[in-house]
């Protein structure tokens, strides 16, 4: 029901006069309407109630209407609690009017010490005047300081019967545990486009006025949701519109650039073509679109190319437009998800760079003609393919250390790769021969005794390994208990009692500082190959980060050999950190 203008003839703007004033009226919100509607039918209410979700959403009204349902007395005034106020009753009248004695609204955000909530509560332990509940609705109730807090707990915890609290918050994670404990939550959610659309609709019926279907649509993307902003959005439209809510003046009002434009502006952003870029840009901001909102709007455009290319039902949405449909389809096939993750990724860092910049459409420029050469770019797979069709990698190729067999601490040669025990299993009663320091340590990490596989690796030198004894040399540091820990385990695992011989003096090379000079050693041969030399040559700055030993069974575009029909590098192999 819409709300009467008053008797001066002031105009009342849309949002006040088109205020949810029942539960049928309140968009988007069936799981608390069910909820409410089951609690009074059954006379479960609770005492007090949290309502959080963005601003102009609906809170407040909810919160009214909640006092309505509770205090409404209906036609004859004999009425009990009910999901369907009667709107005329002197106890809705005067909650509707923000006028009644016993539902008190309380700003949190102006009267927010301790102070304010005693006053109010103050009052708790008086019966109401005229309603049937007394209702303390707070809105914003996470600005309230803690002393407020602390003087409402007792309150909230144990109220009497006749007292209801009613609290909303667009901050729940400010609101202290303590208090959502107390309280039955309800998250109002987002209004669709499709919910907004129905509002403006019926708001543009009552008013008798005209209105375009896709002015409509912007007012609704641009609400974001929020009930308020679009009717306030579609009161200023209206204004400027002299009645009639145009598609030009709708653009204009809220900067916003032709959508045709932006997908033009987009198609151009991944084909690198900057001059053309550049040029629409400059001629939407001639037209008055903001920069910060046509940022926006390709931020937007990326999403839906992007799951368009991953889920392509889900542009089926009625909230898509034909044209952006057809767009979507178009691009999706086009553009990878790798580019539109770039994309993404740049657009998104933008956004926070326009709010320093001097002069924003100078920072968008520069922000687009970045992403159009990024775009523009192979990607690593595409490169490092092109690179290997146009280069000669077959001549001169040094053999690199992780192709080569590796060694034990005794450097006599391994009997197999590194990803199988160079002993072998017992058959006969399930214990494992040990013969390197290898198979040691795989042993370690397949029982997963991180801490012995750590102080093995980092606080002691093994000097020899073989079946049955060790020789090591212990760092001041290492528990003593842990050479009986070695023997435990290596008895377990092998069935048979070993020999652990300590030297004394000082700690030669552990394995960790073996491993760390073994890959620095691989990651100079590497920098020799002529696909490796090519790579780092296309991409200035870089170095390699991480190298990944792998056992490769075929070799085809995708892999290079490096030395070997067994040892190959596949092009994933590389990590690279550009600088």
């Amino acid at each position: 029901m819409a709300e009467e203008e008053n008797k001066d003839n002031q105009y009342v703007i849309l949002a006040r006069k088109y205020r949810p004033q029942n539960f049928e009226d309140l968009l988007g919100q069936d799981a608390l309407v069910q909820t409410l509607t089951n609690a009074i039918k059954n006379n479960r209410l609770h005492h007090a109630y949290i309502l959080t979700g963005i601003r102009g959403v609906g809170k407040t009204s909810t919160a009214r209407i909640i006092a309505k349902a509770l205090n409404c007395t209906g036609l004859d005034g004999k009425g009990g609690p009910t999901v369907h106020p009667c709107g005329v009753c002197e106890n809705c009248k005067a909650i509707t009017a923000g006028r009644h004695i016993d539902v008190m609204e309380l700003d949190a955000a102006s009267r927010t010490g301790v102070d304010d909530i005693r006053e109010i509560l103050d009052g708790v332990r008086y019966k109401p005047t005229n309603a049937r509940y007394k209702i303390y609705i707070i809105d914003e109730v996470h600005m309230l300081s803690k002393n407020a807090f602390n003087a409402l707990l007792k309150t909230l915890e144990e109220p009497p019967s006749h007292v209801k609290f009613i609290f909303a918050t667009t901050e729940i994670r400010k609101v202290p545990v303590t208090i959502l404990s107390r309280c039955q939550r309800f998250d109002l959610q987002r209004l669709k486009i499709d919910e907004l659309m129905t509002m403006f609709h019926k708001i543009i019926s009552a008013e008798n006025l005209k209105a375009d279907e896709e002015a409509l649509q912007l007012l609704a993307r641009a609400a974001d949701g929020s009930a308020r902003d679009g009717t306030s959005l579609l009161d200023q439209a209206i204004s400027l519109g002299v009645g009639n809510v145009k598609v030009d003046v709708v653009k204009n009002m809220i900067g916003l650039a032709d959508r045709t434009q932006n997908f033009e502006l987009f198609e151009n952003l991944v084909a690198g073509n900057v001059d053309k870029v550049i040029t629409l840009l400059q001629l939407q901001y001639k037209n008055g679109a903001n920069p910060v909102t046509i940022l926006q709007d390709l931020i937007n455009i990326t999403h839906l190319v992007a799951k368009t290319r991953i889920i392509p039902g889900s542009i089926d949405d009625p909230a898509v437009s034909e044209e952006e449909k057809d767009f979507a389809k178009r691009m999706s096939v086009s553009v990878s998800i790798a580019i539109l993750s770039k994309i993404w990724q740049m657009m998104i860092k933008g956004i926070s760079e326009l709010q320093i910049a001097p002069l924003q459409i100078d920072a968008l420029e520069m922000i687009l003609i970045r992403i159009a050469y990024a775009a523009s770019l192979p990607t690593p797979y595409e490169l490092l393919n092109d690179v290997k069709k146009n280069s000669n990698l077959g001549q001169e190729r040094p053999l690199p250390v992780f192709a080569r067999q590796p060694q034990d601490v005794n450097n006599s040669p391994a009997a197999k790769p590194e990803s199988a025990y160079s002993g072998q299993e017992n058959t006969a009663n399930g214990f494992k021969v040990l013969r390197t320091v290898d198979d040691f340590i795989r042993l370690l990490e397949e029982s997963r005794k991180l801490l012995v596989l750590y102080a093995f690796k980092n606080d002691l030198s093994v000097e020899h390994f073989e079946d049955g004894f060790m020789k090591v040399t212990l760092s001041e540091k290492i528990n003593p208990d842990y050479i009986l820990n070695l023997h435990k385990i290596l008895e377990e695992a092998t069935g048979k009692s070993w020999k652990i011989e300590i030297i004394k003096g000082s700690l030669g090379q552990t394995i960790s500082q073996k491993e760390n000079a073994k890959t620095e050693e691989e990651r100079r041969n590497i920098m020799e190959y002529p696909l490796v030399k090519a790579i780092m040559a296309e991409f200035k700055g870089a170095k390699i980060e991480t190298l990944t030993r792998k056992i490769m069974e075929n070799d085809d575009d995708e892999t290079s050999s490096f030395g070997g029909e067994e040892n190959e590098l596949n092009y994933t192999d590389l990590n690279f950190d550009e600088e």
